[in-house]
């Protein structure tokens, strides 16, 4: 039947479903309409109105895909920001309250920094997905069989995923330490291979210097255990130790009293987050004590807390008569002469 009707239509050039066809679109009407020639409306069904359809669907899809990128943009943004503004009821219980505050506020920044980081790498996921659907429709109006190119797209996907395994592997733990907050820009880690201060991370690599100042480029899949040593708070340890006939319950009021003096100091007390407490006796031998104090301090201000307090322990200890233990010392005599 549809082949009788187009072989009619056929037969029938010098009418308007001759030259357009059962479904004449307006430029092709309009053409025939104001013209009556069979070669114009050609002309415009040919080179006018199939290129312009063409590309208004194109256009149309453009847009569309821009509409629906800056939507989920929108959204994801307003999540990220509303993760990295969200705030915590910090505890007030004394003397653990001013801890809790800066483990918060330090908690509150790397919050920000990883959320906007996962919104960066959803924003860039969503630009690649719809410009992908778009650019395959598009495809599709332009009359390209997609099945062959689907096809050697997975054949190509399969090949490049068998051959860049670790590139793969590197990514998903990369994606890992930035969502579980594994470690960040600044701080101080032990990646196994090397310690020192993250300088930059990506999906791919994490650069690290240490103290000597050797720049350390590690791969992340490499990475099969972290340590970071300032995340949230830090802590001071200091073993001073003294000769074994000493009062013990004297000593530790005196590195109590040395403890407490910097504590008070307004420039210390902003890096110590707690008053610093005397453990008390750490390990013995037959000649010394050695006694323990411990602070907690803000990230990676410990090492500073520590040799301060050191040198007020050791003023403290010294204006009360109380030397730290030495080594013992060994007397080697010289051998007898050979007569």
């Amino acid at each position: 039947m549809l082949h009788a009707t187009g072989f009619a239509m056929a037969q029938m050039p010098d009418t308007l479903m001759g030259n357009c066809g059962e479904d004449p679109g307006i430029a092709c009407r309009l053409a025939w309409n104001l013209s009556h020639s069979t070669t114009a409306t050609q002309f415009v069904k040919v080179y006018l109105a199939g290129p312009v359809s063409q590309a208004g669907r194109i256009a149309f899809i453009v847009v569309l895909a821009l509409i629906v990128r800056a939507i989920l943009h929108r959204v994801i943004n307003k999540i990220t920001e509303r993760a990295a503004t969200a705030t915590l009821p910090v505890a007030r219980n004394g003397r653990a309250h001013k801890a809790a505050v800066a483990i918060h506020a330090t908690g509150t920044e790397r919050r920000e920094q990883r959320a906007r980081a996962l919104g960066s790498i959803l924003r860039s996921a969503v630009s690649v997905v719809v410009f992908g659907i778009a650019a395959l429709t598009i495809l599709g109006i332009l009359g390209i069989n997609l099945a062959p190119l689907l096809a050697s797209t997975a054949v190509l996907g399969v090949a490049l995923g068998f051959g860049a395994q670790n590139l793969v592997r590197d990514y998903l733990a990369g994606l890992l330490v930035l969502v579980e907050d594994h470690y960040g820009v600044g701080d101080t880690i032990n990646a196994g291979v090397a310690t020192g201060t993250v300088e930059a991370m990506s999906l791919l690599t994490t650069r690290l210097r240490d103290v000597n100042g050797v720049v350390w480029h590690i791969r992340n899949g490499t990475i099969d255990a972290v340590g970071n040593e300032s995340q949230g708070w830090s802590r001071a340890v200091i073993d001073y130790p003294v000769p074994y006939g000493e009062d013990l319950a004297r000593v530790r009021a005196l590195m109590e009293q040395a403890a407490n003096s910097l504590y008070r100091e307004r420039g210390w007390n902003k890096l110590m987050l707690e008053e610093p407490e005397v453990w008390g006796a750490q390990e013995l031998s037959s000649k010394e004590v050695t006694m323990r104090l411990v602070a907690k301090t803000t990230p990676m201000r410990q090492w500073e807390v520590a040799r301060e307090l050191r040198a007020r322990v050791k003023a403290v200890l010294d204006a009360a008569g109380i030397q730290p233990a030495g080594p013992d010392t060994i007397v080697v005599s010289a051998p007898p002469a050979i007569t």
